[in-house]
């Protein structure tokens, strides 16, 4: 007898492993049967799965973290034993915009585009017009990797730009009607705003952290207690659909299940781009690739990673003006659980880092890394400015940042 799981999401493209865990049959191999959600925002998402009306969201990886300290509303605490993806955002700016601070026709240096924007968001501001960016959430990777960019090219969020929340598929709708002058978000948004003419994408967030944490598989922490071997055997079907999903045979077919209006509601030959790492950067302009735009399955990209949650941390700390207090931090970390993901896969053959945090942004080569089984090499995860995250340090991580 199949167990029955509700999943909420939100149409951007790393909602692509429970969806496609679904239709291709692996969740059914498993034993459960997924009945997946469409919301518009994350904020539906999130009270959806609070209020009892999901077992399990695709969610933002730091509303997780910020929903269990009560950042916002009273804290309830979500769990998170799976990754859904690592990086998959862009920043896309207007056009005009673009191309004073970008090369036409491909990405930029983050360095050097950042260097430009920052000369004319000065320049913006001193006229009394601060320029304007639109990201998803408060509580977003899409959000931190932005004024982490912003901050490290000299450009003070907040003060020097504006930064507001804008629901992910109305973000190029913001950026053609110029309510907004760029935005940060994951596709296929982006590449809405590049076909319409509204946006030219600049960099990729992966350029900013290599191997930046973006949406998790989260779920209240009272759900894993109660049904710990579905959410084990949800956990092996969606290690079966990364796979899957990584494979070049299987992208036409998975764009086209993406594609469909009960999922995205988007076009096949978007969504595929973003799955082969390709990128149209400019209305009627070539397609450029970024390897690893979207990183998926391999080098442990689902493990949930403790030292990724402890970074989301500082950076709201950073950003919120909070404070770092220790306690919070314990519980920011406890969010992400690679005890659950070690159990669902011990066994498998699936690797298994053999530790549960890293140092961030310290791996510059292609690495031999210790295993609890399997072996793995893992490639850079460095951020764009050279910088290094010990979680051993947090508040000496916070003392060397503005």
């Amino acid at each position: 007898m199949t167990k029955a799981l509700t999943i909420g999401f939100l149409p951007l493209v790393d909602a692509c492993l429970p969806i496609l865990a679904h239709e291709h049959g692996f969740a059914e191999a498993e034993g459960l049967s997924l009945r997946l959600v469409k919301d518009m925002s994350w904020a539906a998402t999130l009270d959806r799965l609070l209020y009892g009306n999901s077992h399990a969201a695709h969610l933002l990886a730091p509303l997780a973290i910020a929903t269990t300290l009560g950042r916002g509303r009273t804290a309830q605490p979500l769990v998170t034993p799976f990754v859904l993806g690592l990086n998959g955002n862009a920043i896309t700016l207007r056009p005009d915009l673009a191309a004073r601070v970008c090369p036409s026709g491909m990405l930029g240096d983050p360095r050097v585009v950042g260097s430009s924007f920052a000369a004319v968001a000065k320049l913006s501001a001193v006229a009394g017009k601060r320029l304007r960016f639109g990201v998803v959430h408060r509580h977003s990777s899409d959000n931190y990797m932005l004024r982490y960019w912003l901050a490290a090219s000299g450009v003070r969020p907040d003060y020097d730009v504006e930064i507001i929340t804008i629901s992910p598929s109305l973000c190029a709708a913001a950026l053609e009607t110029g309510e907004v002058d760029g935005i940060c978000v994951g596709e296929p948004w982006n590449s809405v705003a590049v076909e319409r003419g509204a946006g030219v994408i600049v960099l990729a967030s992966a350029q900013i952290w290599r191997r930046g944490v973006e949406t998790v598989l989260a779920m209240n922490e009272s759900l894993l207690a109660e049904r710990r071997d579905d959410v084990e055997a949800l956990i092996r079907a969606l290690i079966q659909t990364g796979q899957h999903f990584v494979d070049p045979a299987n992208w036409d077919e998975n764009a086209g299940i993406l594609a469909r209006p009960e999922y995205l509601d988007g076009s096949a030959p978007i969504i595929r781009r973003a799955i082969a790492d390709k990128l149209l950067l400019a209305r009627d302009g070539a397609q450029a690739h970024y390897a690893d735009y979207m990183f998926q399955y391999r080098e442990a990209a689902n493990f949930p990673w403790v030292s990724q949650a402890e970074w989301l941390y500082t950076q709201m700390v950073r950003w919120e003006g909070t404070g770092f207090r220790a306690d919070e931090a314990r519980r920011a970390a406890q969010v992400f659980r690679p005890d659950i993901y070690r159990s669902a896969l011990i066994g498998t053959g699936e690797p298994l880092p053999g530790a549960s945090s890293k140092v961030e942004g310290s791996v510059r080569q292609t690495t031999v890394v210790g295993m609890q089984q399997g072996s793995m090499t893992m490639e850079s995860n460095r951020f764009f400015d050279g910088g290094e995250f010990d979680p051993v340090d947090m508040p000496g991580y916070l003392a060397a940042r503005p």
